[in-house]
């Protein structure tokens, strides 16, 4: 009994390192690679380098995108976002704190 009592603080440094590191890790992985695999035609993106291109073709391993008056072939893996869905969220940043401060101004008066 005493040797299983000495494997817990083991036992229980393991299940935080799995719920606070490794498990939020692999969901942010499965979402990448959905958001990836959903690009299609006219999607725009940002790759890892910083640069803003336009997606024109998805093959199995690359994408054909748009930069600049080029087209050129990216690895899936350097895709770091979409586009669309930054500013999405930007928007839906920039309303919640307009209606804040309106309720703020509300409250005030």
């Amino acid at each position: 009994m005493q040797e299983l009592l000495s494997f817990l603080p083991l036992a229980v440094l393991i299940l935080v390192f799995y719920f606070l590191v490794y498990r939020p890790q692999q969901q942010q992985r499965k979402n990448h690679a959905a958001m990836v695999s959903s690009l299609k035609r006219g999607d725009k993106i940002v790759t890892n380098g910083g640069f803003a291109c336009e997606v024109i073709k998805q093959d199995d391993k690359f994408l054909i995108v748009t930069l600049g008056d080029n087209q050129v072939r990216l690895a899936k893996e350097f895709v770091a976002y979409k586009l669309d869905e930054l500013l999405e969220q930007e928007d839906s940043n920039t309303r919640s704190k307009e209606e804040e401060e309106s309720k703020n101004k509300n409250d005030k008066k």
